[in-house]
């Protein structure tokens, strides 16, 4: 019973303290919001004074992108972990690669 410190609920509150503390310590460290400048609030692009951004950013241009990376991962990987002596793995993994074929032909035909 010397390993008392490694069972994971004493080794989770531990942990949980150390990130509590290092919070406080880094919250007293940091700039506050009062300055009277309001620098930690202020927009900043690069040292230069900017206005306020008000733009509200669209993820529809992102998501074909995400999209297409994901799929293509998925594809690596099945692709790679496929065992080639085993003809209905492989007969599996060409139908998938087929698929995601068309799915990225539908994602990208505009």
């Amino acid at each position: 019973m010397n390993q008392w410190i490694l069972s994971p609920p004493v080794a989770f509150l531990l942990i949980l303290a150390a990130g509590w503390v290092l919070l406080r310590t880094m919250g007293l460290l940091s700039a506050t919001a009062s300055r009277p400048d309001g620098g930690k609030r202020k927009a900043y692009a690069c040292g230069e004074d900017m206005k306020e951004n008000r733009v509200q950013p669209d993820y529809g241009q992102f998501f074909p992108f995400a999209f297409f990376f994901t799929i293509m991962h998925v594809l690596a990987l099945v692709v790679a972990t496929v065992p080639l002596h085993d003809w209905s793995a492989v007969q599996i993994a060409l139908g998938y690669l087929i698929c995601l074929s068309i799915g990225l032909f539908i994602l990208f035909r505009r």
